[in-house]
């Protein structure tokens, strides 16, 4: 092999893959995944999978023949345990060498796991991969009682299609209010509003201790109480997959370091997604970002330079949510606001609040209200009248043209 090896087979290495050839690369292209799955898209494993809305073909970023077709070696089930910068090579699990000209690391991330007494039991399940989902779909069957550790996006997203099965589900948080890491309070209170009044019964200020019973898990003990539980979802974050950079003398700090080129500190290795901490010149400011969207515009970045291209990676960041049939939308970060603006109808479920820096916008939260979504990815960093951001009277577009 005398081409390029992507470890990893998550939705930004099949992106990457499929950039490759676009760009009209014609040498020898090689994707290592350890899943017997080839890449396929994560958030719809918490939402549309999970709750059988979507099939398991249209979780995967390509049809498997897409790969044969683009003569795109795809290597499932295939751990990779070293990097070699000096000679080029990595090393499999089966003692296998593979020579790279470039190198693209896409290894993703993992599930903080929780280590307290009786973590070890049968029901206690993380939701990451596909065979995570597939696992837990299997244990909804028959579960009664779902106790769902970590109040988070992801918690929330699997507590609403739990409660839309049936299931009586409590959801515990350690912090003094749900999403209190990554939203404003005004937000969390809307959350918690919207899944109690669903029938989510939530537990702030709680921190798990325990988890009994015979083989399986029964109880989840708290710090002064116990909850009945068949069923365990634990999410409390996620680690960046660096060890293998680490090992091979790439510098890591809260994730593998990259340029605005999406270059590592060693010469023709080259990393994206959640396993990554980034330069964006457009924030002028380090980033390791937990979304879709940073892995899918990374993975353009560094095709072109891996490719001889100039390309900076300078996007805005984006998120999103499905809980019930709500869609939030997220764009930029809403802790850097001074000022909140809100445009629209909380009770109806359809509005968008505006978060401004000295006048500038600098994030907002769209529920159900993708215009705001979209207009606000245009208005970024750009100084409006908050006024005419909260008038419904006011159509958005106009203040593309006066900014």
């Amino acid at each position: 092999m005398t081409g390029i090896v992507i470890i990893g087979a998550g939705q930004g290495a099949g992106q990457a893959a499929a950039n490759f050839r676009q760009a009209g690369y014609e040498g020898e292209l090689m994707i290592l995944g350890e899943e017997p799955f080839p890449p396929y898209q994560r958030p719809p494993l918490s939402k549309q999978y999970l709750s059988g809305e979507m099939p398991l073909e249209k979780i995967f970023v390509r049809a498997e023949k897409f790969y044969a077709d683009q003569n795109i070696e795809l290597r499932t089930n295939t751990r990779v345990i070293s990097i070699d910068p000096d000679s080029k090579t990595i090393e499999t699990a089966s003692e296998e060498k593979i020579g790279y000209e470039k190198l693209l690391i896409a290894t993703g991330s993992r599930p903080r796991t929780l280590d307290v007494e009786g973590s070890e039991l049968a029901g206690i399940h993380y939701l990451r991969t596909l065979s995570d989902v597939d696992a837990i779909r299997d244990a909804m069957t028959t579960a009664a009682n779902l106790v769902i550790v970590g109040g988070g996006y992801i918690g929330l997203e699997f507590a609403s299609v739990a409660v839309a099965a049936g299931l009586n589900v409590t959801l515990v948080e350690m912090e003094q209010r749900i999403l209190q890491r990554v939203t404003t309070e005004e937000m969390s209170d809307y959350y918690h509003r919207l899944h109690t009044e669903r029938g989510l019964n939530i537990l702030t200020n709680t921190t798990v201790s325990g988890f009994t019973g015979y083989d399986h898990v029964s109880k989840v003990h708290c710090s002064d109480s116990s909850i009945d539980a068949d069923l365990v979802i634990v999410g409390i974050g996620i680690l960046p997959n660096i060890e293998l950079a680490e090992d091979a003398g790439i510098e890591c700090d809260n994730g593998i370091l990259v340029d605005t080129h999406c270059r590592t500190s060693v010469e023709d290795v080259y990393a994206i997604g959640d396993c990554t901490n980034h330069q964006n010149s457009l924030l002028n400011r380090r980033l390791r970002l937990e979304s879709v969207p940073n892995a899918m515009e990374a993975a353009r970045v560094a095709v072109s330079n891996m490719l001889g291209e100039e390309k900076d990676y300078s996007a805005v960041p984006w998120f999103w949510s499905d809980q019930y049939d709500l869609k939030l939308q997220m764009v930029g970060f809403s802790s850097e606001g001074d000022t909140q603006i809100l445009r629209g109808d909380k009770e109806k479920n359809q509005f968008a609040v505006f978060y401004l820096k000295d006048g500038a916008v600098v994030a907002v939260d769209a529920v159900n209200s993708p215009r705001e979504f979209i207009v606000c990815k245009q208005l970024y960093g750009k100084t409006v009248s908050p006024d005419r951001l909260a008038d419904l009277e006011t159509d958005l577009k106009s203040l593309l043209t006066q900014v």
